[in-house]
């Protein structure tokens, strides 16, 4: 069972608040932005970019994911390895909340876009 409309809210709320302090600058964003998405009971962080291929088309790349575990009344925490799996995040893997762990994923966010950002970029 999906989020209800109160906690989806609730969601939307925290990532967007999320989103307006890791950006990055408007003017780099058609090169490199964040996104998010909710589904079901996840909350996924990701990169857009240009294709190299063809930079008229943008493609994702996963940073974090978070789903809630209603049993628990928890978050779990998850990043993608090289073998495009979801795997639990070892230093945190669980949250006590949303904001808990977007805490955790703000220095992953930046670090995973950082090496890739022009010189001008500090965040």
């Amino acid at each position: 069972m999906a989020f209800n409309d109160i906690e989806r809210k609730r969601c939307e709320r925290d990532l967007e608040k999320f989103m307006a302090s890791h950006r990055p600058p408007p003017h780099i964003r058609p090169e490199l932005d964040l996104g998010y998405r909710i589904t079901g009971h996840s909350v996924e962080i990701f990169e857009i970019r240009p294709a190299w291929r063809n930079p008229k088309e943008t493609i994702e790349h996963p940073v974090a994911k978070a789903t809630f575990v209603r049993t628990k009344n928890l978050w779990r925490i998850f990043w993608m390895r090289q073998d495009l799996k979801w795997h639990g995040y070892e230093p945190h893997p669980k949250a006590r909340n949303l904001e808990a762990f977007l805490t955790v994923v703000g220095p992953m966010s930046i670090a995973a876009s950082s090496d890739k950002l022009p010189m001008a970029y500090t965040p």
